[in-house]
């Protein structure tokens, strides 16, 4: 299966060309796809070919090539590339294909194909006597549950026995294959269990039977039957209990442990240990204040505490003197002190923020250690020149890259060829590319476009840029 060729000229026909119906079907097949796009309908219009040949041959390769206006040994690969496409003449009546996967071997496969080479041929591909049979292994054809179980034409014949394929294969032969009911050839609802239903039925194995719907005021047969003293309980007892079906049963444990409350949602800090650690390496944990120190009033933690060393404990603190102290002399130079605060604090934003915009200027790299990369290793930058190269020439930068390389500096194609290992990998790492500007060639590419722009491109790759 691993090398296929077309058949000999000797087996060639000299032409091919569509019958009037399969013609119509392969235009509306081509008119399917969008106006550039017809090579997409390849695969129909080869297999209408073997349709109406039996086979693809080189002639229908050659026909197919030219209606799609496509490259003829683009065809050719589709062709030989597919085992479903039949490149030498089979049988004209029927060409049975077993499945020689594992669970079709491991259910009596080897015996299928035995039948196969007693009744057609000893040889796979190579047509009995008459040229009307012919047969072949092949791999799984989706019907695991059904094996053994062979393909003829477009139809699946599953559950086969070797007595049964000999039957289909005559019933074939003598030209009688429509009269073959393809699917399961045993007593078996297509994929069903072969000893009956094992699902969906009554705690009893029995199919459910359909319940009556009760009217008001009637009782059930059953009912009546035990008469009126059936319903009334024992003294003493609880009412009868009813049976419950498991399912039922499940249901209601799942509904009972089901939480009466709505848990609180805990915020980052109070997750789970690895939730704390991210969120403590982050800075976002921050321990919360205790109510004491909010409020001035003991916790209820230390309320209960002391109510139970038998002294009482006030609700809320005595105001601070300070509180309450009326603002006097001292007023004018708290005010002072607040005004000198608020300075400070503004001072420290704006330092802040500058140092925030230095930080975005001069980018910092993390190494696979977590440790800082030296900028030593970072590209020279340079000003923006009045008319920038346009770095998205290079395979594998878009518009979204050239923006980020124009942020560290990055302008020409002359820079990006300048680039030694150790600036490749800075950029790589800042990047987050895992290699992609070795892999892609980067250097290589702004050689060529900053020696000789897109022409000398198409002499180095054999292509244009992009």
């Amino acid at each position: 299966m691993s090398v296929r060729r077309l058949a000999e000229d000797t087996l060639q026909p000299e032409g091919f060309k569509f019958d009037r119906a399969n013609a119509a079907e392969a235009k509306g097949w081509i008119r399917k796809y969008p106006k550039g796009r017809q090579h997409s309908a390849v695969i129909p219009l080869l297999m209408l070919a073997q349709d109406q040949e039996g086979w693809v041959t080189r002639a229908a390769i050659e026909h197919v090539a030219e209606m799609l206006d496509m490259p003829l040994i683009r065809v050719m690969e589709v062709a030989t590339f597919y085992t479903q496409f039949q490149l030498e003449p089979v049988g004209t009546k029927a060409h049975v294909q077993v499945c020689g996967t594992t669970p079709c071997m491991l259910r009596g496969a080897e015996e299928l194909m035995a039948v196969c080479q007693r009744k057609i041929n000893e040889r796979q591909f190579v047509r009995n006597d008459a040229g009307t049979l012919s047969w072949e292994e092949v791999e799984c054809q989706g019907a695991c549950v059904n094996a053994p179980m062979a393909i003829i034409g477009r139809d699946a014949y599953e559950d086969l026995t070797p007595e049964r394929l000999e039957e289909i294969i005559d019933a074939f032969e003598a030209g009688r294959g429509d009269e073959i009911e393809p699917g399961p050839q045993i007593d078996r609802v297509y994929s069903a269990p072969v000893t009956g239903l094992t699902s969906l039925l009554d705690d009893d194995g029995k199919k459910p039977a359909s319940r009556a719907r009760k009217t008001p005021g009637t009782k059930s047969k059953a009912a009546a039957a035990k008469g009126p003293d059936a319903a009334k309980a024992k003294p003493g007892t609880a009412k009868t209990k009813t049976k419950v079906s498991p399912t039922a049963a499940i249901a209601s444990t799942a509904s009972a442990v089901r939480p009466s409350k709505k848990q609180p949602a805990k915020s980052v800090a109070e997750g789970n240990p690895t939730m704390k650690l991210a969120a403590t390496a982050s800075g976002r944990a921050k321990k919360p204040p205790k109510r004491s120190e909010l409020t001035g009033s003991e916790s209820p933690a230390a309320a209960a505490q002391s109510r139970a060393a038998g002294r009482d404990t006030p609700q809320t603190a005595p105001k601070s003197p300070a509180r309450t102290r009326k603002p006097a002399k001292g007023a004018p130079a708290a005010t002072a002190r607040g005004a000198a605060s608020d300075k400070t604090v503004k001072a420290a934003s704006q330092s802040g923020t500058r140092a925030s915009g230095a930080a975005m200027r001069d980018p910092v790299v993390h190494d696979e250690m977590g440790g800082l990369r030296a900028d030593k290793n970072r590209p020279a930058a340079m000003e923006r020149p009045a008319a920038p190269d346009d770095l998205k020439l290079i395979s594998g930068v878009g518009p979204k890259l050239e923006e980020k390389l124009n942020g560290l500096g990055i302008y020409t194609f002359g820079q990006i060829a300048k680039w030694k290992k150790a600036e490749r990998e800075w950029v790589d790492g800042y990047l987050s590319f895992k290699g992609r500007i070795e892999r892609d060639d980067w250097v290589k590419q702004a050689k060529a476009l900053a020696k000789g722009g897109v022409d000398e491109y198409v002499r180095v790759f054999g292509k244009k840029p992009r």
